[in-house]
């Protein structure tokens, strides 16, 4: 069986302690998390993890099964890519000086990146989007000196209200 990924959208209570239940869960089976972003919704008593993993089908249904068992999880959705909506968030800062500053701006503006910060040497670029999307301007930085990379990790929702949960 070939590995795949997947990406879990978990409601959960907002309390201590419930991020390094799951996060353990995850290590206590040998599973690797790819990403994790947590925060709260609307409700302030339930946050959303959005979870990355890898693994072959089995894998992913054990660990669909384990956090199907958590008492601090209320929801769990599988964010396929056609019934959901997935992003991350990066910044990039990239060595600029007078000479190339208008190259890097011009591969920034390509991909509708803001530019958030520029200094005398540097500049930090910052882009939304789909992880094909973020390789690509990356890939086209790499003429450049990219000195510090930050990621946020996807974050996601399905499509659509059908099986939006209420807490």
């Amino acid at each position: 069986m070939e590995d795949q990924q997947i990406i879990l959208s978990l409601l959960v209570d907002n309390t201590s302690g419930v991020l390094t239940r799951i996060a353990g869960l995850f290590a206590r089976r040998g599973y690797n998390i790819d990403s994790l972003t947590v925060g709260v919704t609307t409700n302030p008593k339930i946050s959303r993890m959005t979870i990355a993993s890898r693994g072959d089908e089995n894998v992913l249904r054990l660990i669909t099964a384990q956090l199907e068992k958590q008492e601090d999880v209320r929801d769990i959705k599988v964010l396929r890519p056609d019934a959901s909506v997935s992003r991350e968030l990066i910044l990039v800062k990239v060595l600029a000086n007078q000479d190339n500053r208008n190259d890097i701006l011009n591969i920034a503006n390509v991909f509708r990146a803001k530019t958030i910060d520029v200094q005398k040497d540097s500049m930090i670029i910052e882009l939304t989007g789909s992880k094909p999307k973020l390789k690509a301007m990356l890939e086209l930085l790499e003429d450049y000196e990219i000195v510090e990379l930050a990621r946020t990790g996807l974050t996601g929702l399905s499509r659509g209200t059908a099986d939006v949960k209420f807490f």
